[in-house]
């Protein structure tokens, strides 16, 4: 397995070390063409207003850059819709970054665009061309990968990463496929705090959770609004909609500083922050 040597460029261990560095993609030609979950189903007659879209987005990429955080923003195409969603094309794991390979024909082809700009930086990656996975179903805490099971991430997938990663404690996640991604039901926050839809998850994976987590619950309805799909920035920061009042006042609870963005925009077409980041590079806090 080829990986790169500094870790000044690339690094990742966790979910909510400090991010220093981060891949984003404005959503130029953000449009709903094929319904992929229920938020984009509640949405698809409204549709995106881009102007809008791209004012919150704005709007968030100067939030990151406030918290001193190197904002990339790779170059939108018309012919990615969905190109916004950049947690999706890859992942970043120690000082490998994984580009994924994308299950559906609506986003096959955007981690091309992230290869390219790998290949202009001269960091070197790990392609995974033979399996479908994507970055949205990959959570990583420290030794333990969880890993979703889901329509865009097969068995064949997480069985190659398992032999690839074989340092890594892999665990495989299987919830309703409907939710897309494991990060639109599950996500760590810090060491010990993580939030979940449990509706979404089996009664073992939900047990295995609370072992190792402080579990805050989100409902039915902050979890169609992306409630588990906050952005964890290090130092007990997290970026989260404002809209979702009861995983804040959770957050807030256990000593979180929570930043409110409003991303409502975006999130109509099925992904919040967590979905629109993809880090380069996190340090211990």
């Amino acid at each position: 397995m080829k990986e790169h040597t500094s870790t000044n460029q690339v690094f990742c261990k966790s979910e909510y070390d400090t991010l220093k560095r981060v891949i984003l993609c404005q959503p130029q030609y953000m449009t709903i063409r094929q319904v992929i979950n229920e938020t984009q189903e509640h949405f698809k007659n409204e549709g995106i207003h881009i102007e809008r879209a791209l004012k919150q987005h704005d709007e968030f990429v100067n939030t990151l850059k406030n918290y001193d955080i190197d904002v990339v923003l790779l170059p939108y195409h018309k012919k990615y819709p969905e190109q916004v969603f950049t947690r999706d094309i890859g992942f970043t794991l120690g000082e490998t970054i994984f580009v994924a390979n994308m299950a559906t024909e609506a986003r096959a082809g955007e981690e091309n665009v992230l290869k390219q700009w790998l290949e202009d930086e001269e960091i070197s990656y790990f392609n995974l061309v033979r399996e479908h996975i994507e970055g949205g179903d990959v959570i990583v805490d420290q030794d333990t990968i969880y890993v979703g099971l889901s329509s865009r991430t097969d068995e064949k997938a997480t069985a190659h990463l398992k032999r690839l990663l074989n340092k890594f404690n892999v665990v495989t996640i299987p919830f309703k496929e409907k939710y897309l991604h494991l990060d639109c039901v599950f996500n760590v926050v810090s060491p010990d705090v993580a939030l979940i839809y449990p509706h979404a998850l089996t009664k073992k994976d939900i047990e295995l959770f609370a072992s190792r987590y402080d579990l805050i619950e989100v409902s039915k309805e902050e979890q169609f609004q992306l409630g588990t799909n906050v952005l964890s920035i290090g130092n007990k920061r997290v970026i989260s909609l404002p809209v979702n009042k009861n995983v804040n006042e959770q957050l807030r609870a256990r000593g979180f500083e929570v930043i409110e963005v409003d991303i409502t925009e975006i999130i109509k077409s099925g992904g919040s922050f967590r979905c629109c980041t993809l880090p380069l590079l996190r340090e211990k806090s």
